[in-house]
């Protein structure tokens, strides 16, 4: 499938810290040939796996905006925006409160994507809040991508046919 007209542009936002949510971005990019976005913050997380995980979820209870580098696309450009997030402490990524609170969008499809370890918890639906004035065209649960690469792909590729067909 390809994304040859201009009449339907496609950015992927995405943060990933352990690598699935850019592995599942970097999927959709290449079936479509859709833009990304990475959204990187200026300071890292800790090395230690335990200490990155709890500083995240203690990142997402407190709905802290980590300071980020600059964005390279506006997604205001876009016709559909396909958003990524790993799931920390039942919800999106805290790195996404700072996108959310700098990027205004409105009026755009968007389709979402979490990769976690165990369940979605309230992922879509927290997003769904905060982007309420879009339509939202699909969503996708991903468990652990990189454990089982070629399933992730094959499921990231049917969904992506059923949301942008």
């Amino acid at each position: 499938m390809s994304n040859s007209t201009n009449s339907n542009r496609v950015l992927i936002v995405y943060f990933s810290q352990l690598g699935n949510s850019k592995f599942i971005a970097e999927t959709i990019a290449h079936e479509i040939k859709a833009d990304t976005l990475e959204i990187k913050p200026k300071k890292s997380l800790p090395k230690a796996t335990f200490f990155k995980l709890f500083t995240g979820g203690m990142q997402v209870i407190f709905k802290s905006k980590p300071e980020l580098l600059p964005f390279d696309k506006n997604p205001m450009d876009y016709d559909t925006v396909i958003l990524g997030t790993p799931v920390w402490a039942g919800s999106y990524a805290s790195p996404f409160n700072t996108f959310f609170s700098q990027v205004e969008i409105k009026g755009k499809k968007i389709a979402l994507y979490c990769c976690c370890g165990d369940s979605k918890g309230k992922t879509f639906e927290n997003m769904k809040n905060v982007l309420k004035d879009n339509q939202f065209i699909g969503e996708l649960e991903l468990k652990s991508p990189l454990n089982s690469k070629e399933e992730s792909i094959k499921k990231t590729i049917e969904w992506i046919k059923t949301i942008l067909p």
